[in-house]
């Protein structure tokens, strides 16, 4: 029996396998984060054969003030709809499915790359970059917000399978998460249900927009691995109101702003805090982190550490890591 074989029934979003590519920033994208035919002939290479059953495409900014980088996706103006169901319809006749990842750098932004003041949570430090943001008031977040659900329904009307809310690697949502930027003595700050607040209001904006049939996935920063930082404790109280807010699957990852921890090694090095966060909740989970061989994949599945793997780096060095796992399991 093979577990990665097995197909995903349950939910709105149904798998022919437990095989995830997940969200990889590429910077191939055309001026102001358009789709560039470089794109389209990367997933086209990545998908075919469909042998991987989800792909999520990489983090693309819901508004400029929210973009990371140069050569970053876009989702954040309606005039880019049509060019994103080119890509999404390159996907679905390779014969895998695909999500799109919204996102928002907050205090990660820089402005030589937006051309607007960076913004987060709090008056804090990013971490990573050492700037330090504008803090939102309440009429912004609520604009932010706005931002996150007319993104969600254009990943929809483009014909993508689902949508995916980042909250984690640093930015916006892991900025309000975690306790290192998030400072706020409001509704939005203080304890875990204070700092998912946002989290909550964007997955009910993003469900009013989409509707009650279209998949919600949320990734999770689950630790920062650093002092005072988010703990996996925080995560599975967060976890939990994320399924009751309707999100459909969440993917697990972890280390604020690129942080991981130096004991945290091996294949599937996040399977700590993904099999915490699967005791307390009934979706599905995937787990991501240093997944290389097929074998790896299965046992983390057969241990019930996730109920998906995302196998990341070693499909974007192969593309064709995926049909040969695919047929070396099909083999035995």
């Amino acid at each position: 029996m093979s577990y990665l074989l097995n197909p995903l029934n349950k939910g709105k979003l149904t798998l022919k396998n437990r095989l995830v590519m997940p969200p990889m920033a590429t910077s191939k994208s055309d001026k102001d984060g358009k789709i560039s035919k470089s794109i389209l002939d990367y997933y086209d290479e990545k998908s075919k054969g469909g042998y991987i059953s989800l792909i999520i495409i990489e983090h693309s900014f819901i508004t400029q003030q929210g973009k990371v980088s140069e050569g970053q996706l876009s989702v954040a103006d309606d005039s880019l709809i049509d060019d994103l169901s080119k890509l999404a319809d390159i996907i679905h006749r390779n014969g895998s499915k695909a999500v799109m990842q919204i996102n928002h750098a907050g205090s990660a932004a820089k402005e030589t790359i937006t051309g607007y003041e960076a913004v987060g949570p709090s008056a804090v430090a990013n971490p990573r970059l050492g700037n330090t943001p504008k803090e939102l008031n309440q009429k912004e977040i609520k604009e932010i917000i706005n931002e996150f659900k007319n993104a969600a329904l254009r990943v929809k009307e483009a014909g993508f399978d689902g949508v995916e809310i980042h909250s984690a690697h640093g930015y916006f949502l892991n900025q309000f998460f975690s306790p290192l930027t998030n400072k706020r003595t409001d509704e939005y700050g203080g304890d875990v249900l204070g700092r998912i607040k946002i989290h909550l209001e964007v997955i009910n904006a993003v469900r009013d927009a989409v509707g009650d049939n279209f998949p919600i996935l949320l990734r999770l920063g689950a630790s920062d691995y650093m002092d005072v930082g988010s703990t996996i404790e925080d995560s599975k109280i967060a976890a939990q109101e994320f399924e009751k807010a309707g999100v459909d699957i969440l993917d697990v990852s972890g280390g604020f702003c690129g942080y991981i921890s130096p004991e945290i090694a091996g294949q599937g090095y996040f399977s700590s805090l993904s099999e915490e966060i699967k005791k307390v909740v009934s979706i599905p989970v995937i787990l991501t982190g240093g997944i290389t061989d097929v074998s790896a994949a299965e046992k983390l599945l057969a241990e019930n550490k996730a109920d998906l793997i995302g196998v990341g780096r070693a499909i974007y060095k192969d593309s064709e890591w995926a049909e040969k796992a695919i047929k070396n399991l099909c083999d035995n």
